[in-house]
């Protein structure tokens, strides 16, 4: 939780002291999930109780206008008047801190291998039949 208090406090200096601001942006990321929360981050709560979002462009304000009903229920008690969707500057995701484990890319086993060198080998053209082969191996590895 301390990412997520420090995250609060940056984004609260960011646009000033507002009243009811600190629990809405501490309550958005998990009332609107990860995608939503990175496309889209509460702005300014505005005199006539309208929150307003910045979003990351206007295809995610379109999207997200036609979803403000059901982002205030998810906001539950925090839920603003209303919600307003515009364009404008989002936080940037937080850095992992030196305790977060930073994964290593998977590589395919020989088997995942093999298995993606049967599959591929229908392609005639060397080049694509090697990408492919690549593609299915990692997928392969991924998968399990």
């Amino acid at each position: 939780m301390d990412r997520v208090g420090a995250a609060v406090s940056r984004e609260l200096r960011r646009f000033g002291p507002a009243a009811g601001m600190a629990p809405i942006v501490e309550a958005w990321p998990q009332a609107v999930g990860d995608m939503i929360a990175r496309n889209a981050w509460p702005a300014r709560l505005a005199r006539d109780g309208t929150l307003h979002v910045n979003t990351t462009d206007s295809i995610w304000a379109f999207e997200l206008k036609s979803r403000a009903e059901e982002i205030r229920e998810r906001l539950g008690e925090h839920a603003p008047q209303r919600l307003a969707f515009a364009a404008g500057p989002i936080p940037e995701p937080p850095e992992p801190s030196s305790g977060d484990a930073v994964k290593e890319p998977l590589e395919p086993s020989a088997e995942h291998v093999a298995e993606a060198d049967s599959l591929a080998r229908v392609i005639r053209d060397e080049e694509l039949r090697k990408v492919v082969a690549k593609a299915a191996a990692l997928s392969l590895a991924k998968g399990g």
